[in-house]
C-alpha cells in the first residue's frame, strides 16, 4: 500500500489533486484510515494514477476520463480508444480554429502598425520628483517584472506621466502592480526638495527595462529631487550628482488602466504579520500542470469569514468563495506594500483578481491572478 504523499510522488499528481479525484469518484482509495482519515492506495492503483496524469495533461475532461479509468483494464479496450481518439479530434479542430483566429488578428496587427507609416520616437519630456517618492514606488512593483523572454514588453517597468501625476507599473500577466506618485504625496511645501512637479505636457508613456530601473532605484537614497529624463529612445535619472541613463524598451506596453478595471469586491483589513504566518505555516496544496501561471507553485486558499477576518484554509474546508492564489506572489505583494495593516479585496467571483490595496493610498496596489481550485 501507498500512502497519499508516496502516491503523489511516483504519479505526478500532487497530493490536493489526489484528494480532489476521490471526493469525486474519479481514484477512490483502496482504504481510508477511519480515525485519521488517511488514504492508502493499493499498488495496482498507481498505473491508473500516471494514466490520469496523463489524461489530465492532455486536457481531457472529467467525465471522458472517468470512463476511460472505468475501461483501461478491461478485457475490451475498444471504448479507451474511442474516447482517446474522439479527445484528440476535439484538440485537433480547437488548434485549427484556434490558428485561423490568430491568422486573422495578425492581419489585423499588421494593417494597424502600417510599417510603411511608422516614424522612430521623437518625444522628449522632463519630470521632476522626490527621491523618497520614486523610491517607494519602484519597490512597490518591481516584484512584479516579468520574466518571459516571448514577452520583452513585460520586461520593464512603465512609467506613465500624466500632468501631475506619475504612475509606475509592472505586470508578468499573473501580477500586475501599480504605484502612484503626485505633488499631492509629496511633503509640505517646507521641503522643497521632494516636492514633485508635473511636466505640463501631454500624456506620455516609456517602458524602462529592468536592470536600468534597478540602476535608478539605487540612486535614490536621499531626500535630493530626483530628475527623470526620456529624450527619444534615451531615458535618465538623475538624483544629486549622480545618474543613470540606458535606452527604453522598444515594445508598447498594455493599457493597464483596462485591467485594473474591476468591479468593487468584499474589502477586509488584515495584520500584515498574522497573515504572513497563517501563509507560511497553513496548509498548501499545489498548482496542477495546466494551470495558468508558472509551473511547480504552492497555492493557499483564502476565505473571507463573516466577521471580517481572512484565513487560510485547506482543502475540505473552500468552499464557492474560496480564493486560490500563489503563496510566493501573495507574500511578495504584502512585502512590496511595506505596511502593517493592509486592504484584501476579493471579487465578486472565485476568478476575479484579489486585489491587495494601501489602507492610505488607493492608487497604490497589486493584483494577483486567482489560481483554479476545481481540481
Amino acid at each position: 500500500m501507498r500512502s497519499i504523499g508516496e502516491m503523489a510522488r511516483d504519479s505526478g499528481l500532487g497530493v490536493s489533486a489526489l484528494r480532489f479525484y476521490d471526493r469525486a469518484g474519479v481514484l477512490v482509495p483502496a482504504r481510508v484510515d477511519p480515525a485519521s482519515g488517511y488514504r492508502w492506495y493499493a499498488p495496482e492503483q498507481l498505473d491508473e494514477a500516471r494514466v490520469l496524469a496523463r489524461l489530465r495533461r492532455a486536457g481531457m475532461p472529467l467525465a471522458d476520463i472517468r470512463l476511460v479509468l472505468a475501461g483501461w483494464s478491461g478485457a475490451d479496450p475498444d471504448l479507451v480508444r474511442r474516447l482517446l481518439q474522439a479527445h484528440l479530434r476535439r484538440l485537433e479542430l480547437g488548434l485549427a480554429e484556434a490558428r485561423s483566429e490568430f491568422s486573422t488578428l495578425r492581419a489585423l496587427l499588421d494593417h494597424r502598425e502600417n510599417p510603411m507609416t511608422a516614424s522612430p520616437r521623437t518625444d522628449t519630456f522632463r519630470l521632476s520628483l522626490g527621491s523618497p517618492e520614486l523610491a517607494g514606488a519602484i519597490d512597490a512593483v518591481r516584484f512584479a517584472v516579468g520574466k518571459d523572454p516571448e514577452l520583452p514588453m513585460l520586461g520593464g517597468v512603465l512609467f506613465d506621466v500624466d500632468g501631475d501625476t506619475l504612475h509606475v507599473v509592472a505586470t508578468d500577466r499573473y501580477r500586475m502592480a501599480v504605484a502612484r506618485v503626485t505633488s499631492a504625496a509629496a511633503p509640505a511645501p517646507s521641503s522643497p526638495a521632494s516636492a514633485s512637479a508635473g511636466h505640463g505636457g501631454p500624456r506620455e508613456q516609456v517602458v524602462v527595462p529592468a536592470p536600468l530601473v534597478d540602476a535608478m532605484r539605487a540612486l535614490l537614497g536621499g531626500d535630493e529631487a530626483a530628475g527623470f529624463a526620456v529624450e527619444a529612445d534615451r531615458v535618465t535619472l538623475e538624483a544629486g550628482e549622480r545618474q543613470a541613463s540606458g535606452q527604453r524598451l522598444a515594445h508598447d506596453f498594455p493599457d493597464y488602466r483596462r485591467l485594473v478595471q474591476l468591479p468593487a469586491g468584499r474589502r477586509v483589513v488584515v495584520d500584515v504579520s498574522a497573515l504572513r504566518e497563517a501563509l507560511e505555516t497553513g496548509p498548501v496544496r499545489t498548482a496542477e500542470a495546466g494551470e495558468p501561471g508558472p509551473s511547480a507553485r504552492d497555492v493557499s486558499v483564502l476565505a473571507a469569514t463573516d466577521d471580517g477576518t481572512v484565513t487560510v484554509v485547506g482543502d475540505g474546508d473552500a468552499d464557492g468563495n474560496s480564493v486560490g492564489v500563489d503563496r510566493g506572489f501573495l507574500l511578495d505583494a504584502l512585502a512590496a506594500a511595506d505596511r502593517d495593516r493592509l486592504v484584501l479585496e476579493f471579487g465578486a467571483a472565485p476568478t476575479a483578481p484579489l486585489a491587495v490595496r494601501r489602507t492610505d493610498d488607493e492608487g497604490t496596489f497589486s493584483l494577483l491572478m486567482p489560481v483554479r481550485l476545481d481540481h
